[in-house]
């Protein structure tokens, strides 16, 4: 026989009316109701809820909150399969899913033009904290390294302002973004070895409104490999940017390589000393 709905419950009935009717001691369903996350929706509807149009008053409503979730938390026996109802992912799958991530740029000089106090300055991107992918990629998080060094630029935007920007070891594309969005870059070329992080590099442009924009481009870049492509052909490099872009001593001959190209097909690059 199944379960009557909620609201046709006894017990979750009698303790909703008893709310309404500011019983000083009401009668609490049972464990076992308590678990059920209709019925705490339930309860939320009918007692709780901001836009009732008469409430009980709210420190009665404080107290018996309080001791509603106290009874939620002492009746639930597994906590990986109740977290308020919500079943908890396993650790397998927590730990390949990306996340949000919300960055505040503290330091970034704001002017009329910025976002003001109630929409400050900030980066939003896909992350996988835990996880460094089978390829061996460890750039599908932001390490702080790039904060720092966006720290600095937020300091010294005049490094970027108006210049044509390739990013080595981009990852989530952290630096793209801020010199792009922030900072006035004239175009950034995101560039990184794993084919897995360019392909994710279009979410960060998309949740920071980049998407389709001029200013930025992604690419996939194998150090010590010859640069092809028109992108490398087409207008003026100003700047190399990278903050801790690898852990491997192996691939440094490989990446002081591709520098020395860069240097050569952009004089430019070898006049920069700056950063």
């Amino acid at each position: 026989m199944s379960l009557a709905p909620p609201w046709k419950n006894p017990q979750v009935s009698r303790f909703c009316w008893q709310n309404l009717q500011v019983d000083p001691a009401p009668d609490f369903p049972n464990a076992e109701l308590l678990c059920d996350e209709t019925v705490q929706e339930t309860i939320y509807d009918r007692v709780f809820r901001d836009t009732l149009p008469l409430q009980p008053p709210r420190r009665y409503q404080v107290r018996i909150l309080k001791e509603l979730v106290s009874r939620i938390e002492s009746s639930i026996q597994d906590w990986d399969r109740h977290l308020l109802s919500q079943p908890l992912p396993s650790e397998t799958d927590a730990a390949q899913k990306r996340d949000y991530v919300m960055y505040h740029l503290s330091l970034l000089h704001t002017t009329p033009a910025t976002p003001t106090e109630l929409n400050p300055p900030h980066i939003d991107l896909l992350e996988s904290r835990a996880l460094i992918s089978a390829s061996g990629t460890t750039g599908l998080r932001t390490w702080e390294a790039a904060l720092h060094l966006g720290q600095y630029l937020c300091i010294n935007p005049s490094l970027v302002e108006g210049k044509r920007i390739l990013e080595l070891g981009t990852g989530t594309g952290y630096l793209a973004v801020l010199c792009a969005k922030y900072l006035g870059s004239d175009h950034v070329i995101a560039s990184d070895g794993s084919d897995e992080v360019v392909s994710h590099l279009s979410d960060s442009f998309f949740l920071n409104g980049l998407q389709g924009s001029s200013k930025v481009s992604a690419k996939q870049l194998l150090w010590g490999h010859a640069l092809v492509g028109t992108e490398w052909d087409e207008g003026q490099l100003d700047t190399v940017l990278g903050a801790d872009i690898t852990y491997d001593v192996s691939v440094i001959p490989a990446l002081v390589a591709t520098l020395e190209e860069l240097a050569k097909r952009f004089p430019a690059l070898a006049q920069q000393n700056d950063v």
